[in-house]
């Protein structure tokens, strides 16, 4: 079974602890056994590759690395960091905005 995370690929995010804290980006990947996800443009790391058919020449690629999701907060419609809370509307479950109350789309 996996575990609930309160973030979804595709979520605008932004970084409340750490190195990057306050910086935004888009989800593009969650990792929910791990409780990490790969967001854009944030925490890039150097990685040193080998030449190989993309890279002919090899050499050093900078590229995003995952951060962990408690660092992370959903971004709601208006663009201001919320906690996310879930409630059944009919028979789906849907998130929503703890300090709106806007659904999350």
């Amino acid at each position: 079974m996996k575990p609930k995370i309160h973030i979804k690929k595709g979520d605008t995010v932004k970084v409340i602890a750490g190195n990057e804290k306050g910086a935004e980006g888009k989800v593009l990947f969650v990792y929910p056994e791990k409780r990490r996800a790969l967001v854009e443009g944030i925490n890039m790391v150097s990685k040193h590759t080998k030449p190989n058919a993309a890279n002919p020449q090899g050499g050093i690629v900078k590229k995003e690395a995952s951060i962990h999701v408690s660092n992370l907060m959903v971004l709601d419609a208006k663009g201001s960091p919320t906690r996310v809370g879930r409630k059944l509307e009919g028979d789906k479950l849907v998130r929503y905005s703890k300090k709106t109350g806007e659904e999350i789309k």
